[in-house]
């Protein structure tokens, strides 16, 4: 518990609802969300997935950051080529690059909505019992109950507002089982693509990132209301107490410790309620040879993120192989129709 914060949270939370806003705050990374099929460009606005997207390279799967080294071993051993062949020995001088080519992480989504449990989410736990711990030293050794009452006070008011059900309402409002290949990418100049494959239950992520906005309830608000209300007596109570305040300053350091290591922790998709299933990696040297490995794998998705990556001309090799590719896929699709047509 972090008495100042829960209170300027709840009141910010409240006005907030009474204003007709969403409760979920704007992400905190910026990234480009892109319909592999369609090819319509968006910018992100669900917190959640700026957070997976924020902490892709560390929850990302070891075979991605392998074929991540190949790729810069392959960039340097190309460099170093090069330089000795201007000048021998030359090469020795030069390190290793930090970014070379494009790498496309393709995962399938699972069904939302069902958050797992990671450490981060026990140390909640874990810090409550340690607040309450410290706050029964003034009763049991000067019978002073109050501290002890602010701090069980504030845990109870803190799991009553986050257990507001307008929460996963926002967190997760998309629809499922659309089928959708979305990109997610920091746009050009990206060392890492996002693609991610919707399953037969897998939320749209187009809608998520989208952004609903949900209209708050009369109940969610009145809820909101008395929750900011009775933050604001529990602040006037504690400011209230004399003796042996150093307790309660401990109780609420430590819940200022724990929403930092909270704000800085990074988790993983399930934990966020949007499962990932690793399915492969596409990369290379070259970006352009990357995207052509792409749309042979999945068709449409690689000529739809061209234009992020390459904004201008293509060389008349480049152009010829896409129209190729083009050609390919209206001709995969007039048989998926005439296929479709017999059927009916």
């Amino acid at each position: 518990m972090h008495l100042l914060g829960w209170v300027v949270f709840a009141v910010k939370s409240a006005l907030s609802a009474f204003a007709g806003n969403n409760l979920m705050p704007d992400p905190d990374s910026k990234c480009l969300v892109i319909n592999g099929k369609s090819g319509y460009v968006r910018d992100n606005t669900s917190w959640i997935v700026g957070r997976i997207f924020r902490d892709f390279e560390r929850w990302m799967h070891p075979a991605i950051r392998t074929h991540m080294n190949s790729i810069l071993d392959q960039r340097f051993a190309f460099e170093k080529s090069q330089a000795d062949a201007i000048s021998p020995g030359s090469g020795l001088y030069l390190t290793r690059p930090i970014q070379a080519g494009l790498c496309v992480a393709v995962y399938r989504a699972e069904r939302p909505g069902f958050p797992s449990r990671d450490l981060l989410y026990y140390t909640g736990f874990g810090v409550s019992i340690l607040q309450l711990g410290i706050a029964t030293i003034p009763l049991g050794v000067f019978g002073d109950w109050s501290i002890f009452l602010i701090t069980a006070s504030g845990i109870i008011l803190s799991i009553m507002t986050c257990s507001i059900p307008q929460w996963r309402k926002e967190k997760w409002a998309c629809r499922t089982g659309t089928n959708k290949k979305i990109l997610l990418t920091k746009g050009n100049g990206s060392q890492f693509v996002i693609l991610i494959l919707g399953g037969a239950e897998g939320p749209d992520l187009e809608d998520l990132c989208a952004g609903k906005n949900w209209q708050m309830t009369y109940l969610g608000q009145l809820q909101l209301a008395v929750l900011a209300a009775l933050w604001i007596v529990l602040l006037i109570t504690a400011t209230g107490i004399k003796q042996h305040t150093w307790f309660l300053f401990a109780v609420c350091a430590i819940g200022i410790f724990q929403n930092i290591y909270v704000a800085v922790t990074w988790r993983t998709p399930e934990a966020y309620g949007v499962p990932l299933t690793y399915k492969e990696v596409i990369g290379g040297v070259k970006v352009m040879d990357t995207l052509f490995q792409v749309e042979e794998a999945y068709p449409h998705v690689g000529r739809n993120m061209l234009d992020i990556f390459f904004p201008g001309n293509l060389r008349p090799d480049e152009a010829e192989k896409w129209g190729d590719f083009h050609a390919s896929a209206r001709a995969r699709e007039r048989v998926i129709n005439e296929q479709e047509q017999r059927i009916k």
